[in-house]
């Protein structure tokens, strides 16, 4: 079977797509012919090197896809050979089939494309964890997303408007906060060409913000800061602009806030009944029509090199798949 492998840590310039050997399922595990697979910024930093996770070389990249099971593993009852699934998985997601544990899979929507279903998990999951169980953000809080415009921001842009929040979207283009519109954001900021304490303040006639959904990092984040309101909550989900920002302490005290660290992958597996129910909530928002996950770039496995480009450079409007 083809798959995108990654034979040395650093650029994901380096990356092949190479002939290996189609996994065997083993106890507790399927074998699933992958449709489509979502490409995320842990993916960019395992490749580098840079992440938490080290995977060992050489490896096929990859966390997160959808497909449908071909094969069952020894002790395999959850699910059965035919059935569309949703897998999340640390790698082997960028091939034409992956080996996953069991346990993991969630049944897709009958209506939802797999194209779709590739990129739900991480970023609807993640922003739905956070603005539910970090932030608990309530129905009239006005919430700002920074990098609206990318696969997490649009996810939480969605979802912060179906739990009834008054949603700032930031992006960098007026191009990309057109789609931050569409997705239903009430007001927009291009912090390219804007200041984005100023505007926070006209927006919210003075009293700042509840929630900030920071994915960027970088300056954007003491600057996000400063516009929060009185017991506001600074959600740090990752670092998209490749700075770990250094934000004054002080600024807590003084605005009477909390930065609150969002880390879904190991709150999902700490807590899977809570993981499970997320999802459903998140799957009846779908058939219901209130959230409309956006896939506007999509490649072959062979233009891997490409995929991970268009979300290094912030190209990406929605979700990067890739497809076998």
């Amino acid at each position: 079977m083809k798959a995108v492998r990654c034979n040395a840590l650093g650029s994901h310039t380096g990356l092949t797509v190479e002939d290996v050997d189609t996994p065997k399922p083993g106890k507790g595990e399927v074998l699933i012919d992958v449709k489509a697979a979502g490409l995320n910024f842990p993916d960019v930093l395992m490749v580098a090197g840079k992440y938490q996770f080290k995977a060992e070389l050489p490896f096929t990249p990859g966390g997160e896809g959808a497909g449908v099971v071909d094969e069952l593993g020894e002790g395999v009852t959850n699910v059965k050979v035919g059935d569309r699934v949703i897998f999340f998985n640390q790698t082997g997601a960028f091939a034409e089939k992956i080996a996953a544990p069991a346990k993991t899979l969630v049944p897709m929507p009958e209506k939802m494309p797999f194209e779709v279903a590739a990129g739900f998990t991480i970023t609807y999951a993640t922003s739905y964890h956070a603005l539910k169980q970090r932030a608990n953000i309530q129905k009239g809080e006005t919430l700002l997303v920074l990098g609206a415009a990318g696969g997490v921001g649009l996810a939480t842009v969605e979802l912060g408007k179906a739990m009834g929040a008054v949603v700032i979207a930031a992006a960098s283009s007026d191009e990309k906060l057109e789609v931050c519109k569409k997705a239903g954001a009430h007001h927009v900021i291009n912090y390219s060409g804007e200041d984005l304490k100023a505007r926070v303040k006209e927006i919210t006639d003075g009293k700042g913000v509840d929630v900030i959904y920071d994915p960027v990092g970088g300056d954007y984040t003491e600057a996000a800061l400063r516009t929060m309101a009185p017991g506001g909550r600074l959600l740090v989900i990752g670092f998209a602009a490749g700075d770990i920002p250094k934000p004054p302490l002080n600024l807590c005290l003084l605005k009477q806030c909390s930065i609150v660290g969002v880390f879904w992958g190991n709150w999902a597996r700490a807590n899977p009944g809570l993981q499970v129910q997320n999802m459903m909530d998140m799957f009846k928002m779908f058939d219901d029509g209130i959230i409309d996950p956006l896939v506007n770039d999509v490649f072959s496995l062979d233009e891997a090199v490409e995929a991970f480009s268009c979300l290094t450079e912030r190209r990406a409007k929605g979700k990067v798949i890739l497809k076998p």
